[in-house]
């Protein structure tokens, strides 16, 4: 879940064609009248899932938290899985344009050190996660739908082959390769620790050190 991603890899779903699928399986998405509704059953899924976990969340459960009937529920995402796919869906986009616009900002005011700018992208994502954090940590643990574990992990090695392009690393070379992938997971461990803050000033300084290590770790040697 961890990693910064270019501004060209922003608004999947906005660009999908009508009756076009997402590689995740999501349906989708209906038409702009749907917004409130679609907006009610994801909250409601979110707070169901975070309370109880994704094996026991009940969809009866969530209708009810919605106050929209279960009929439409499966309308909508098919199921609980379609809902959960859709919060992930939802979570990754968001912090695809937060980094994005973190990226642009940072080469606008003249920055050109890939380290730099990925410190950049990656203080915006972890950002990201403290303001998000009921989502994080619910997709953070090995408690989500069949087959989302392998989705994940495709995802998280695309996000390595990106952040290997941002820092301008040779993936041909296999000591490049590891360190752009060490750097991706030190981003998802300090993402997790943010999930378990006690408050914004304890988050800032988990973010600023993290930076700092990021910083580090990206100098190549010698």
């Amino acid at each position: 879940m961890s990693g910064i991603v270019e501004p060209a890899q922003t608004g999947v779903a906005a660009r999908r064609r009508p009756g076009e699928h997402a590689a995740s399986g999501v349906p989708e998405e209906p038409g702009e009248p749907d917004l409130p509704l679609r907006r009610a059953l994801l909250d409601a899924a979110l707070k169901v899932f975070t309370e109880r976990g994704y094996a026991d969340a009940g969809l009866a459960e969530i209708a009810a938290h919605s106050g929209i009937p279960v009929g439409s529920l499966f309308q909508h995402y098919g199921g609980k899985r379609g809902l959960y796919l859709a919060l992930w869906e939802e979570f990754r986009e968001e912090q695809e344009r937060r980094t994005a616009a973190a990226l642009a900002a940072a080469r606008s005011r003249g920055v050109d050190d890939p380290v730099a700018v990925f410190t950049a992208g990656a203080r915006a994502y972890l950002d990201g996660i403290w303001n998000n954090r009921p989502l994080g940590r619910l997709l953070a643990e090995d408690d989500g739908p069949a087959g989302f574990d392998t989705l994940r992990r495709q995802w998280d090695r695309a996000w390595v082959r990106r952040n290997a392009r941002l820092l301008q690393v040779d993936e041909r070379h296999r000591a490049g390769r590891v360190r752009v992938i060490v750097l991706t997971t030190v981003i998802g461990g300090a993402a997790r620790e943010l999930g378990d803050c006690a408050d914004e000033t304890e988050a800032r300084e988990i973010v600023d050190e993290v930076c700092g290590i990021l910083t580090h770790l990206s100098t190549p040697p010698g």
